[in-house]
Order: structure tokens, then C-alpha cells, then sequence
């Protein structure tokens, strides 16, 4: 869980605006809700040094990237890193292929966390994808500090059956998310909250912990700002999208990595990011992600079970209209009575073999069920 500069930022970064970034996550709350992680994106990379050790840009980051980790460390944070298996990054800058444990050791001199590791300007088959990834892997190992190994190859190489054998804790599993519900034929490899979902809830039995199906970052309060995420019909969700986003990359265990401006959050988004029962779906120690048991078009529900014996069950509405929703628990697979508490409402609705309610258009009910017989 954390914060990333790249939808907000893009590659116009500065350590001051991390800073203040990092502050409103601990003033926000953000921090004591989980939120332990600031991920710096592409752009912050100044070149090699006459001995070829990457450097930051000095003038993005005047102080260095090390003072910002040890700054994030003394705050509860910690502080990740962006760099490609190829010679250049998404944006352009400098990256790792040739360079991998010169690179990671650089990396754990710094304190570094976290790397996520993209695959922009490289070959498209699976042979070279895997050995790079394996390399860097390798390398993050031998650095002498334990990094988070975040692969970032959008999942066009099928990443579940192979990355954690390549180092990696978390792998994305499709292009990258756009500020909208859902992807439109002309706009290209542009994905939705819709679209994610459909491709990640397909791969529950990939996930556990220390390896997880990465539905990549939360869109939550950009409100279609320009932008990385506004590119390719990224118009900008309502609130209730919003909300089914949170909801649905809880339950599917994904990490929850927001990108909106930390500083200036209206109550809305706040409610959202900082929902602590959803956060604890997402969180739960059981570490399994969520088996989506319907699909029909209208309606998807998913179920997950919880460390104490609880089950989470998310009921999206993909149609356009509210509309009224009745599950029996025997249907889910789930045998007996439950006292049913609804996350969003923060309050328990009732306990029975079934559940019945109105869900609105996009909207995703989020619910807890603990047995009552």
C-alpha cells in the first residue's frame, strides 16, 4: 500500500513535492491506515556517473535520493524506485539492462524498498522478458538489502507462471489503467477499472502471499485530471466508480497504490482511500485473492475467504441502471447462517441465508459475513 508520483506527476517530479506528498500521508492518515509507501515513477533518473553508477537528476532531487529514504524511514515510510530491462525507460531516461546489480546495489546504498521494474523498449517475446526479469531479480538479491521486486510487463507475457521464479513478489497483470470505467475499442491498450478486473479476476489461483496479481494503481480522486491517466479516454470516474474500485482491488488482493494529489483530497476521496474495514479485505494475512463466482453480464460476485474464518463478498453492478439483487450464500458455495456487515455502510444489515438490496449503477457493495450458526 502507498503512493505513486506517475499519474499525478508524470516524470515533472521533485523531491519537494514527495516530501509534501509524504507529509499529507501522514497528516491525512493515510500512513496509519496502512498507506506505507511512496513509489518514485520514471523521471527521476540523471544519467550514469564516470564509473556508470545511475544518478539521480540533481535538479529534481538536489538533496539526493538516499536523504529522501532515510527522511520517508524516520516518517514510518518507506520509499520505492522505477527502473526497465531495457537501455531506456517508458519516458525515455535511463534504465537497467546491462547494469543490474551495479544498479541494485546502487539501489540498497540508497535504502531503497521497492523497485518496479518495466519492460518498455525491449524485445516482446517471453524467453528475453523472463531472463531479464531474472537478472535484475538476481541481482535485487545478491544487493545486500531486501527490495520488493515489482514486475512490471502488463501481463502480455503471462507473468503468474513465472515471475515469482524470476524474484518478483507482484506482477502487473494488464496495460496500464486510464481514469475511466471502462475501455473503448478505439482507444487502444487504455484499460478500465471493467477491464482490469475481468482479466485479474481470472487469475486467483496465481496469488498468495509474497505473490500477487498487481491490477496496478488506484485512479481514486484524479477526476480526469491530464495527464498519464487521463491519455486514451481518461475522462474521469464519479465517485461511486470510484468506491467499485477500491472495493474490487481490495477484494482481489491487489495492491493499493494511490496516485491523486495527497494535498488536497476532498471528503469524498478521503472516505475512499481510507475506508479501514475495506483496507483489512484487502489486507487480510490469509492472503487470498477473491474467486469471482458470477458473471453474467449485470452482475459479478466474488468471494474470499478471511483469516478468521469470515468471507468477503463483493456485488458489482455493471449495467447502467440501479437495480435490485437477491444471493442466497449456498449459491457462493458458503453453507449455514450469517451475520452480514456491509463495509461501506459500516454497519451490520442482517443475518439469514441470503442477502437482498438495491445496488446502483456501477456500484460495488462490499460485505463481511461472519457465521451466526
Amino acid at each position: 500500500m502507498g503512493w505513486m508520483t506517475w499519474n499525478y506527476f508524470a516524470d515533472n517530479i521533485h523531491e519537494k513535492d514527495i516530501r509534501e506528498m509524504a507529509n499529507a500521508m501522514v497528516t491525512s492518515g493515510m500512513v496509519e491506515a496502512g498507506y506505507n509507501y511512496i513509489f518514485i515513477d520514471d523521471g527521476w533518473q540523471g544519467g550514469r556517473d564516470s564509473r556508470n553508477n545511475i544518478i539521480a537528476d540533481p535538479k529534481k532531487f538536489p538533496s539526493g535520493i538516499k536523504a529522501l529514504a532515510d527522511y520517508l524511514h524516520r516518517n514510518g515510510m518507506k520509499l520505492g524506485i522505477y527502473s526497465d530491462a531495457a537501455q531506456l525507460t517508458c519516458a525515455g531516461y535511463t534504465a537497467s539492462l546491462g547494469f543490474e546489480e551495479q544498479d541494485a546495489k546502487t539501489f540498497a546504498s540508497w535504502d531503497i524498498d521497492y523497485l518496479k521494474y518495466d519492460y518498455c523498449h525491449a524485445p516482446l517475446d517471453s524467453v528475453t522478458s523472463v531472463a531479464r526479469y531474472t537478472k535484475m531479480g538476481n541481482a535485487l538479491r545478491k544487493s545486500g538489502r531486501e527490495i520488493v521486486f515489482g514486475v512490471c510487463e502488463w501481463g502480455q507475457r503471462k507473468p503468474w507462471h513465472w515471475a515469482a521464479q524470476a524474484g518478483g513478489q507482484l506482477w502487473r497483470t494488464t496495460y496500464d489503467i486510464r481514469d475511466k470505467w471502462k475501455n473503448l475499442s478505439s482507444e487502444g491498450n487504455a484499460e478500465g477499472v471493467l477491464d482490469i478486473l475481468d482479466v485479474n479476476a481470472t487469475l486467483h489461483d496465481y496469488a498468495g502471499p509474497g505473490r500477487w496479481n498487481d491490477a496496478d494503481m488506484l485512479v481514486v480522486g484524479l477526476y480526469g485530471k491530464p495527464g498519464p491517466s487521463g491519455d486514451m479516454g481518461g475522462v474521469g470516474m464519479n465517485d461511486t466508480e470510484y468506491q467499485s474500485q477500491m472495493s474490487l482491488w481490495s477484494i482481489m488482493a491487489s495492491p493499493l497504490i494511490a496516485t491523486n494529489d495527497l494535498r488536497n483530497m476532498n471528503e469524498a476521496t478521503k472516505r475512499i482511500l481510507l475506508n479501514k474495514e475495506v483496507i483489512a479485505v484487502n489486507q487480510d494475512a490469509l492472503g487470498k485473492q477473491a474467486e469471482r463466482k458470477v458473471h453474467d453480464g449485470t452482475w459479478d460476485v466474488l468471494v474470499k475467504p478471511l483469516a478468521n474464518g469470515d468471507v468477503a463478498v463483493a456485488i458489482l453492478n455493471r449495467s447502467e441502471k440501479t437495480k435490485n439483487y437477491k444471493m442466497d450464500w449456498e449459491k457462493l458455495g458458503l453453507s449455514g447462517s450469517f451475520e452480514v456487515r456491509d463495509l461501506w455502510e459500516h454497519k451490520t444489515t442482517g443475518k439469514g441465508k441470503s442477502w437482498k438490496g438495491q445496488v446502483r449503477a456501477h456500484e460495488t457493495k462490499i460485505l463481511r459475513l461472519k457465521k451466526s450458526e
